[in-house]
């Protein structure tokens, strides 16, 4: 049972792979829980292991995978849950339909250099990519279109996690979300 008469939100966490969109909204999701508030999380590797399993990463792949979470997201927002997507999401025009779809929306750039992205990325995907083994992969051989106007950045190679996580729960009280 929610503790709190909150209005529902998503905020979309946006960036390269191995930016830190994850750990981000994964912390901020224990935080908000712990607060007694209503959050979900979709993340890119969990919602490719069912709901959009049968597409690639092709530019029309990538954006039908937008367009399936942004249907989700739309019906949890509007039930008054926070949502946490933290998807790589590389066109913008992708992601102002998803803000369109969805109506209640926050885009966070989670910005953060190539090369420290590279450094951080445990699964071997920016070497891999860089060897030609994977095909369109953002940053190396696919664009990744940086946001005009996001509702937030937060840099993860100059701030710590928890700066970042604070600085999100900050936008979120200045706005309204959070009590």
């Amino acid at each position: 049972m929610c503790e709190h008469d909150q209005k529902g939100v998503t905020l979309w966490f946006t960036g390269l792979p191995s930016s830190g969109k994850s750990a981000i909204a994964d912390r901020l999701n224990d935080i908000l829980k712990d607060r007694g508030y209503r959050a979900e999380r979709l993340d890119g590797d969990i919602v490719r292991q069912d709901l959009t399993r049968d597409l690639g990463f092709s530019r029309a792949d990538r954006e039908e995978n937008v367009r399936r979470v942004a249907f989700v997201a739309r019906l949890l927002t509007r039930n008054d849950v926070f949502v946490l997507c933290s998807f790589v999401s590389p066109y913008r025009e992708m992601r102002d339909r998803a803000r369109r779809a969805i109506g209640s929306f926050l885009e966070i750039y989670v910005k953060c250099p190539l090369e420290v992205c590279a450094a951080r990325d445990v699964k071997g995907m920016y070497k891999k990519a860089r060897a030609g083994e994977i095909r369109e992969f953002t940053g190396v051989s696919d664009p990744y279109e940086e946001p005009l106007r996001p509702d937030l950045v937060v840099e993860t190679d100059r701030e710590p996690l928890e700066r970042s996580v604070d600085r999100v729960l900050a936008r979120m009280k200045e706005l309204g979300f959070l009590e």
